[in-house]
């Protein structure tokens, strides 16, 4: 089964249970997928729903930072769940012992040396940390593997 068909059964699911905070979340992720299909006129594959959903995760830590900084908590609460249900249709995360065994995998098959190899590198991990990892924070253990 397709990950659009997962996040559909999941929005019938939470209108039966009248989960109306679960639907919400639900609809924005098929209104992002929609708005690209129908903008790149493609059809969503599951890698590219998987890039969709690890950004919205992105773009609501972000906005939780905002509103918590600003003293929203409640609105940081709503985001917090969304990233919760966003999380759902995602990939178990991956262990730091996976991300630092995968990291050293990528470092010797591509050869790098040094920083002006971190390009290859993350070439090499982005599509096997997708929805399983912040990249941001594999980019810093990468930078630090480069650099011992």
């Amino acid at each position: 089964m397709s990950m659009k068909s997962q996040l559909t059964d999941a929005m019938k699911d939470a209108m039966r249970a009248k989960d109306k905070p679960r639907l919400s979340a639900i609809r924005l992720m098929l209104a992002e997928v929609k708005r690209i299909e129908v903008d790149e006129r493609i059809e969503v594959s599951d890698e590219r729903l998987l890039s969709i959903l690890d950004k919205m995760v992105k773009q609501r830590r972000d906005s939780i930072a905002q509103y918590e900084s600003a003293g929203r908590q409640e609105l940081a609460d709503i985001e917090i769940f969304e990233i919760n249900v966003i999380q759902d249709f995602l990939p178990a995360a991956l262990t730091d012992d996976e991300i630092n065994a995968m990291i050293s995998s990528a470092i010797s098959v591509s050869g790098a040396e040094s920083m002006r190899d971190m390009g290859k590198v993350m070439g090499i991990l982005k599509p096997q940390i997708q929805g399983r990892a912040d990249g941001g924070a594999v980019s810093g253990l990468v930078k630090i593997a480069l650099n011992s």
